[in-house]
């Protein structure tokens, strides 16, 4: 499986530590952040990270900023992007589940250890293809393609 991640400069050391983590658990990881400490607007990585969704060069997208919340707003103004800014597994499975969601937004200032419970639930969890999450989902993509 492919997995994209988008950083701005804030995210950097989170996305390094990260990306290690991921390779170790045999996944491929395409890299579409900054790989500077200098000050970058993070709408220009969280749009390559979801054109790589729209082109299909990676599967899910991982984004990473100094809230999470300005990464998750830009990349859900990208059309067929479902970007959930989540703080715990929890939220990170129910994305998943519920949503359907093929982008998280995560924190930088969140530990390293609930990064990886995070990511591990993002990715080890399908959409449970519900029909009443379903019909939700059709709804959003209603709004997305009337406005």
């Amino acid at each position: 499986m492919n997995i994209g991640i988008a950083n701005d400069h804030r995210g950097l050391i989170t996305k390094q530590k990260l990306t290690k983590f991921l390779e170790k658990k045999g996944y491929n990881v395409v890299n579409y952040g900054t790989d500077s400490t200098d000050s970058v607007d993070y709408p220009d990585y969280a749009e390559k990270l979801c054109h790589g969704i729209q082109n299909e060069e990676i599967h899910l997208g991982i984004v990473i900023c100094g809230t999470g919340i300005g990464m998750s707003i830009a990349c859900n103004k990208v059309k067929g992007i479902r970007c959930a800014k989540v703080s715990d597994h929890i939220e990170a499975k129910l994305s998943r589940q519920h949503n359907d969601a093929n982008v998280i937004a995560i924190s930088s200032n969140t530990a390293m250890f609930e990064v990886k419970d995070i990511v591990d639930a993002f990715i080890t969890t399908n959409f449970s293809n519900d029909e009443r999450h379903q019909n939700r989902i059709d709804k959003i993509k209603t709004l997305e393609e009337n406005n």
